[in-house]
């Protein structure tokens, strides 16, 4: 996937943090393909190694709060889900955060629970490496504050040192992040805010992305767990308005880890389009909350479900029935590679890019031996190609291939004109044949081909 290309090139290209997300997911890339080499296959054993810590650490955390038979369960929910099978396969920043967001809840329990002072020290550790996967892992903070404040019984840990100690040494952990933001100008904080907090301070009632965040909540939860949540979070809002009566102290714990992130973005989901991935931490401690009200009988119909959607979803990554009209596809990036490297043999010493913001760039970096930036050569921002300390100037009077994916793929035919925007940036342009990748098949992609000369980048 274009996702495991482009955080393979984090990895790649050491550094205290990245443009568009912390660099724990490409940190975890460079010390696999480090001592296993540099594959597909090391990149999937990546996600599928911290994937399955993930689970072994829910197991623990779960057993804190349900009978055996409840946290076999919470187990079979976890691991029945599409999410989960999705971090196990996939390189996204969320594969560390869940890691390391568990274990936080794990070593809070710890902390508050069982008075195991020296745990709040392993939970600010946690806690910062969270940070230092995704930005998201704030509302860990919140979620523990949030829990102390309504606690009766262990609001006094407000007052602990232990628990600013425990902050203190997260926030230690973090300072790459917040050093690499100073050093640039804070671009990766403002890329995450600026916009979104626009969008929203707008407030303008969108009701199809609210139910588009209802549809992608069904899919990765699958629709017996997540009416599961809804019922569930209701109940509890529910006593909470009406009869002012907040749960256990223990469920109150996980509830302070789920409501921030599930019903957080929910409420903004109706002004905002809230993507599918954000809500997943949620899930660690909502699945626990699930496991003490699911039937068998539920449990029974979440199983069926989950093997249904599995082996449909297997199906089309194999057999690729429906054509994904994207870049966002597993399809056809080596064989592109491999004749992009060919086409090149006739000018070794041009550059190679591409203009959608990262997905071929980051492919042909990882498929090709050459020299591939993204839309940086026009002097459009192009997230983290826009920090890997290349030098547009140094490429000045080079000529290039510009390659760009048809994603609508009608026919064989040239596009027939290199891009406006581009044109300025050279003296002189051909197009070539298009690459066609699996020619005739459902698997068919298409590729534009562009040899330009003479590049002129602006000052």
């Amino acid at each position: 996937m274009p996702q495991d290309a482009y955080y393979y090139l984090y990895g790649q290209n050491l550094s205290l943090s990245y443009f568009d997300h912390p660099g724990m997911i490409g940190y975890l890339l460079r010390i696999f393909t480090d001592v296993f080499g540099q594959s597909i296959y090391v990149i999937k054993l990546t996600d599928f190694t911290i994937t399955s810590i993930t689970i072994i650490c829910f197991y623990k955390l779960s057993s804190l709060f349900l009978s055996k038979h409840r946290m076999f369960r919470s187990l079979i929910l976890f691991t029945s889900t599409i999410f989960i099978s999705i971090l196990s396969f996939n390189s996204t920043p969320d594969v560390p955060l869940l890691l390391f967001w568990t274990l936080t809840i794990l070593f809070l329990y710890k902390a508050i629970f069982e008075e195991k002072k020296w745990h709040w020290i392993l939970a600010g550790i946690a806690m910062g490496m969270a940070f230092n996967s995704k930005y998201t892992a704030l509302l860990l903070q919140i979620g523990l504050l949030g829990f102390l404040t309504f606690s009766s019984k262990y609001r006094k840990l407000l007052f602990s040192p232990w628990l600013w100690f425990g902050i203190i040494i997260s926030v230690i952990v973090t300072f790459p992040v917040w050093l690499w933001n100073y050093q640039n100008e804070f671009v990766s904080f403002a890329f995450q805010s600026s916009e979104r907090t626009s969008s929203i301070g707008k407030f303008e009632i969108k009701p199809l992305l609210f139910l588009g965040t209802i549809g992608h909540q069904l899919l990765l939860l699958l629709p017996i767990l997540f009416s599961v949540f809804v019922v569930f979070s209701f109940k509890h809002i529910k006593k909470l308005l009406i009869k002012f009566k907040l749960p256990s102290e223990k469920t109150l714990f996980l509830l302070a880890f789920f409501v921030p992130t599930f019903i957080g973005f929910f409420l903004i989901s109706p002004v905002y389009w809230v993507k599918l991935n954000w809500m997943m931490p949620s899930y660690i401690t909502g699945i626990i909350i699930a496991g003490m009200y699911i039937s068998k009988k539920l449990l029974k119909a979440q199983l069926i479900i989950a093997v249904i959607f599995h082996l449909t979803l297997a199906s089309q990554v194999v057999f690729y029935f429906f054509p994904i009209k994207s870049d966002d596809t597993w399809v056809g990036w080596k064989a592109l590679g491999e004749k992009v490297e060919e086409i090149s043999k006739n000018d070794p010493d041009a550059f190679i890019f591409s203009m959608d913001n990262y997905k071929t760039s980051a492919q042909l970096r990882f498929f090709t031996s050459k020299t591939v930036f993204a839309q940086n050569v026009i002097h459009e921002p192009a997230l983290q190609f826009d920090y890997l300390k290349d030098v547009m100037e140094d490429y000045r009077g080079r000529n290039a291939f510009y390659i760009d994916s048809d994603k609508r793929n009608k026919n064989n035919k040239k596009l027939g004109k290199l891009p406006v925007k581009i044109e300025p940036y050279f003296k002189s342009s051909v197009e070539l044949n298009p690459i066609i990748i699996n020619k005739g098949t459902s698997k068919e992609r298409k590729f534009w081909v562009f040899y330009c000369r003479n590049y002129q980048p602006k000052k």
